[in-house]
């Protein structure tokens, strides 16, 4: 059962066996799966003394369910897909994320009152903690533009804004039957809507699965005028809510997000959300004289009634992670949908780049810029390698949680990063991580629990960019300052540093500033094994060579690190250790760190540590989970490394690493 829930749906907590009749409760993996980890036991036959029956909402086939349970006198549930389901319809069978599992009824038929009825009149719905959570959890779906289905495009414009919006539903749809609606009454709806709005344009919105194909609704072109049209695109539900005077239904789940949004819908049938006092009706439902505030609707709605599912721990959770999974699987989706063709792409790098961009359309790869021009797909180009003439190119780039193992000895990252304006390590100009930073000033209660936790989690797990294992060795007591070398050729110190723009002047400095100290210098990994510039002979300035060290156990044990660019610097952070730059890393100028270095004025925003890390690894990158193949939270990623639960790399990359290491110094051919 779900968290949210008072106990096991399916009594005493043991399993309990539930008969069913419609070959999806057999044939769909993922829906099976949700009910047995509810409590449910899914069978065929007849139902014997303490079983249930299984039907699917009121579908065409609840009714051989329905006979039985009657006939054999046992009680049944009811499952329905929650009110957050998926990228796509059902139809398009993509399995949910979420089921309503009802044992009183189903909730958009109110001839029977269901249990979701029964927690909005009954339950006691002023508890403040479930009340913060039902206000973040709406500003979180509005600002992350979920819905039902979340296959729209939120960058299509909308009609000018005073429109009054009419919702139409699929001929044959559950809640429109169940409500006593038709064709007539629809119509009826639409007469209502130009009658009250005198002079204001109606749009009547159609359904996802009419522009699918799947079924068709209930308008159609004779319906149109010249104030009325039929409005087909796949826009952003809240966007056209927002341009709304009115909104008109008759049990759309549109309804439900109308309110959300701040509208009292007029609603001409008899979904769960009428009769509270949020709505107008036009259905008499005396049974609903509960008056509830909007928190208290979607607290009983999206907490409490339904069950959510994590597919990446195969568990039941809570809502706030469902909206961690759909955020990361509907932004990759937006963000892919047109396809891709990407430069500057090592030959190692393409097939992981395509397993991450490529799940929409097959990702192409052209380095000639003109010819990634002309394919007119939005184009990438590695941000090493970006030139001139590359202007326009999204840059890309490794993430900051990125694998077990290094980039140079091509281990392929499980985050990513895609930058419209510049790239996070390039201060010369502006880049979309700054703009994120500047955003996560402010954080809503919710955006700073997620933030302390991860905080927590990668702290406690020893989490890093590589995490890459290796002893630590005696270090002396004392004023203890980590001194993390760099890539000297990296783009990072080229674009990034002033003055001070080596490994030894970088040393130089750090003792300078602190002659007493403990100087500790870790060479970084790449230049350790050999693959990248920047070895330098630091015996005669460092009190301690860290070669091999694991950088989450030294930063367990330092007081202060001095760094140009590094992220070791923004791991530091995370640790609450005191971070000195020298150049200007994307971590510096925001008044968390003693910055030496040329930093950007226009970096003048002020977050605090869980802004920061809000910005950089929850809003910034992109994840990807090699268990399941799919877009995922920076929490999967993190859970993934902290249990190295990964896939072994395949003998080729392993053999072509090895060889690559072999011709080390020769990398600037292959760079």
């Amino acid at each position: 059962m779900s968290p949210d829930r008072d106990q096991n749906a399916a009594g005493e907590g043991s399993p309990r066996r539930l008969f069913v009749y419609n070959g999806g409760f057999l044939t769909q993996p993922r829906l099976k799966r949700i009910l047995s980890l509810a409590g449910y036991q899914v069978r065929i036959g007849a139902p014997g003394p303490g079983d249930m029956v299984g039907v699917w909402g009121a579908s065409p086939t609840s009714h051989r369910g329905l006979g039985v349970a009657e006939r054999r006198d046992a009680p049944v549930l009811r499952v329905e897909d929650a009110f957050l389901r998926s990228l796509h319809p059902g139809r398009a069978g993509e399995p949910p994320i979420g089921l309503h599992l009802d044992r009183s009824g189903v909730h958009f038929d109110a001839s029977t009152p269901s249990d979701l009825e029964r927690l909005l009149a009954d339950a006691p719905l002023d508890d403040t903690v479930l009340l913060d959570r039902a206000r973040n959890a709406m500003a979180r779906i509005k600002e992350a533009d979920l819905s039902k289905y979340n296959a729209h495009d939120p960058a299509l414009p909308v009609p000018d804004p005073g429109y009054v919006l009419v919702i139409d539903q699929t001929e044959g749809d559950a809640s429109v039957t169940a409500s006593g609606a038709d064709k007539a009454r629809f119509r009826e709806m639409l007469v209502y809507a130009q009658e009250q709005n005198p002079g204001a344009q109606i749009l009547i919105k159609s359904h996802p699965e009419t522009e699918a194909g799947f079924r068709p609704g209930h308008f159609d072109a004779q319906d149109e005028s010249d104030r009325v049209r039929i409005y087909r695109d796949p826009v952003s539900p809240w966007a056209l809510l927002d341009g709304a005077i009115g909104v008109y239904t008759v049990s759309s789940q549109l309804g439900f997000e109308a309110i959300l949004a701040g509208h009292t819908p007029r609603v001409f049938g008899a979904p769960f959300y009428a009769g509270w006092g949020l709505t107008i009706d036009h259905t008499d439902l005396p049974r609903r004289a509960r008056k509830l505030t909007k928190p208290q609707l979607f607290a009983a709605a999206m907490i409490l009634y339904p069950t959510w599912y994590d597919p990446f721990t195969d568990s039941l959770c809570e809502l706030e992670r469902v909206l961690d999974i759909l955020e990361a699987q509907v932004d990759a989706f937006r963000t892919d949908r047109d396809g891709w063709v990407a430069s500057e792409m090592r030959l190692w790098k393409r097939k992981p780049l395509q397993s991450v961009f490529g799940q929409q359309k097959k990702m192409i790869f052209e380095d000639r810029p003109d010819r990634a021009r002309a394919s007119g797909r939005p184009w990438m180009v590695w941000a090493g390698k970006a030139t001139a003439d590359h202007a326009g190119a999204v840059r890309v780039e490794d993430g900051f949680l990125r694998s077990r193992g290094l980039g140079a000895e091509l281990v392929p990252p499980l985050s990513l990063v895609l930058d419209d304006l510049g790239i996070y390590y390039d201060p010369t100009q502006p880049s979309r991580l700054e703009h994120w930073i500047a955003e996560r000033e402010v954080l809503r209660p919710d955006q700073r629990r997620r933030a302390r936790d991860l905080i927590g989690f990668l702290t406690a797990s020893r989490l890093t960019k590589y995490n890459l294992s290796g002893g630590l060795g005696d270090i002396p007591q004392g004023h203890r300052v980590l001194v993390p070398g760099q890539v000297e050729d990296d783009a990072s110190i080229l674009k990034g540093t002033g003055e001070v723009c080596t490994n030894l002047a970088l040393l130089e400095a750090a003792r300078a500033a602190r002659p007493d100290a403990v100087l500790i210098y870790k060479p970084h990994p790449d230049v350790e094994a050999g693959l990248r510039k920047g070895k330098i002979d630091a015996s005669g300035l460092a009190d301690v060579i860290a070669d091999q060290a694991d950088i989450a156990q030294l930063l367990d044990q330092v007081d202060e690190v001095w760094t140009m660019t590094s992220g070791t610097g923004f791991e530091a952070l995370l640790r609450g250790v005191t971070v000195t730059t020298l150049g200007a890393p994307f971590y510096a100028g925001w008044g968390l760190t003693t910055d030496l270095g040329p930093v950007p004025d226009r970096r003048t925003a002020r977050p605090d540590l869980e802004g920061l890390v809000h910005a950089v690894l929850i809003d910034y990158a992109r994840y990807f989970d090699p268990v399941t193949g799919q877009a995922c939270p920076v929490e999967v990623v993190a859970e993934r490394l902290a249990s190295a639960t990964l896939p072994r790399r395949g003998v080729g990359n392993r053999l072509l690493a090895k060889l690559q290491g072999g011709f080390a110094t020769y990398a600037h051919l292959w760079r």
